[in-house]
């Protein structure tokens, strides 16, 4: 997994809201009907993937056998949203969140430690917790050479601080251009600057009404998820924050400015080749281990799949009926992963006979050293010796002025509901974005709270209460092991002091 990576978990919602109410399906963490019945709906080729089956599966939909009113699902006009700006004694502030990456070669391994000592990353049993933070750090020591360079060949460190800053001030600039004066903060989960770092800002200037919007556009309780989880944390603890007004637009990738700005990013792209009509779309987003599919519960496999379908019918609407697939990439260890993985797909197309290939990275909106190494890389030598000629790859959103747009209208929209939404309350909720608070929202996905640690940079040494504890299980450890070499020996200090009779 490249150093940006991050596990992400799909599962399968229903929901018992009436079909006629209101809601939209799957647009934020609580509010969802079923998307098994729902088949796709273009005349296009399809892959899937069943965990019984180990090759790629082609199946084609019509247009006119969608069982769900797609306008449902992108229309950004149902909600009654005041004309005025917002002004008064209000304070209003937006929360970009995002992963976080190193920013130097130096930075690499301490960033990895953080990553990889977040408990919705590597879940280990109860019993075994007690070990997340020594195997984070066998693991980032292990794994820094490696990733350090992958990010010596995207220039020495991860671009995705410097873009995540520049889509904060493009979406300031559009909540100013829409008569609403916030301030946009960046916290990022697992290095500079911390969600921690952004709060303390968020406190110094007196924000009232404060509305967390994650850069991921599908949710999964690995990313959007870990990072609410720290800010539930960080709100439990704080006076200031608990009787701040706030709310989670948890994920986004139904609104129709997403979908528009990632269709004009595709059609751009698709005329670069020579025979746009026989490039096979590739999308391919970041994946995640199968066990946290089957077991944790996450909505990130049904947004994906669903955010495809929406796509492809703006493409549609557009008279372009590519082929397409979706795979997942980043996979890391020895446990499997959700499928079908990115290289063996495109290894699979290949043999097919595919020839033109356009990548779609589809679950992110920044580029960083899995669009820039990974995909732009290392997928594209892959290719060619796969025996596809005709490479392409859709550059990341980025600052993309629909995309910013659509992002502040998202802002704009649950300002109304900043503080008056509880997620427990499906009914009397409102389309286009559920909301509600950090603790509601986390509730509804993970009955298993557990709290994260603070991100640290560095191993905690010194006289620490942390320090103390793993002095403790060291000598713990210690004494077992002399305890098993007395018994198994016969000798030691317990044998000469007489505690363990002599063996003659």
């Amino acid at each position: 997994m490249a150093a940006e990576s991050i596990a992400m978990l799909p599962w399968t919602i229903s929901s018992s809201i009436p079909s006629d109410h209101r809601l939209l399906p799957r647009g934020g963490l609580c509010v969802s009907q079923s998307h098994s019945s729902a088949a796709p709906s273009r005349n296009c080729v399809v892959a899937r993937y069943s965990s019984t089956q180990s090759s790629l599966l082609f199946s084609k939909y019509s247009l006119r056998k969608c069982l769900r009113p797609l306008k449902a699902l992108v229309a950004s006009e149902t909600l009654d949203i005041p004309t005025t700006p917002f002004t008064g004694d209000d304070k209003v502030g937006v929360l970009l969140l995002n992963l976080g990456g190193p920013e130097t070669l130096d930075d690499v391994q301490p960033f990895l430690f953080n990553l990889f000592a977040d408990p919705d990353i590597i879940r280990l049993p109860r019993l075994f917790r007690f070990l997340q933070k020594p195997l984070a750090q066998f693991i980032s020591v292990l794994r820094a050479p490696k990733s350090k360079e992958g990010y010596a060949s995207i220039g020495g460190g991860s671009p995705l601080r410097r873009i995540t800053d520049a889509q904060a001030e493009e979406l300031r600039k559009a909540l100013w251009a829409k008569d609403v004066r916030a301030k946009v903060y960046v916290g990022m989960r697992y290095w500079h600057p911390f969600t921690e770092e952004a709060i303390e800002q968020i406190k110094r200037d007196g924000i009232t009404k404060l509305v967390v919007l994650p850069l991921y556009p599908q949710f999964s309780i690995s990313t959007s998820g870990s990072s609410l989880r720290l800010l539930e944390s960080i709100f439990r603890e704080d006076e200031y924050l608990v009787n701040m007004q706030h709310t989670v637009i948890p994920s986004w990738y139904q609104r129709e400015g997403y979908i528009t700005a990632m269709a004009n990013l595709i059609e751009k792209e698709l005329q670069s080749f020579d025979s746009p009509e026989k490039v096979m779309i590739f999308f391919s987003a970041h994946g995640v281990p199968l066990a946290y599919v089957e077991e944790a519960g996450d909505p990130y496999k049904a947004e994906m799949e669903e955010c495809i379908d929406l796509i492809m019918e703006e493409l549609e609407k557009r008279k372009i009926t590519n082929a397409y697939t979706l795979a997942y990439q980043s996979r890391v260890g020895p446990v499997e992963w959700l499928k079908p993985y990115t290289d063996e797909t495109i290894v699979e197309l290949g043999q097919k006979g595919v020839k033109r290939l356009l990548a779609v990275p589809i679950s992110f909106v920044s580029e960083h050293i899995e669009t820039l190494e990974e995909i732009d890389v290392e997928y594209k030598e892959l290719a060619m010796k796969s025996g596809i000629e005709i490479w392409g790859r859709v550059p990341a959103l980025g600052c993309e002025a629909t995309f910013i747009s659509d992002l502040a209208d998202a802002v704009i929209e649950s300002l109304p509901y900043v503080g008056a939404m509880a997620v427990s309350n499906l009914e009397a909720r409102q389309p286009l974005v559920p909301l509600g608070s950090v603790e509601e929202l986390l509730a509804a996905y993970d009955s298993q709270r557990r709290e994260l640690p603070a991100p640290v940079t560095v191993w905690e040494w010194g006289w620490t209460k942390s320090a103390e504890t793993w002095n403790g299980r060291a000598a713990m450890l210690a004494v077992v092991v002399l305890l098993v070499l007395e018994v198994t020996t016969g000798e030691g200090f317990l044998h000469q002091w007489g505690i363990l009779p002599i063996h003659r």
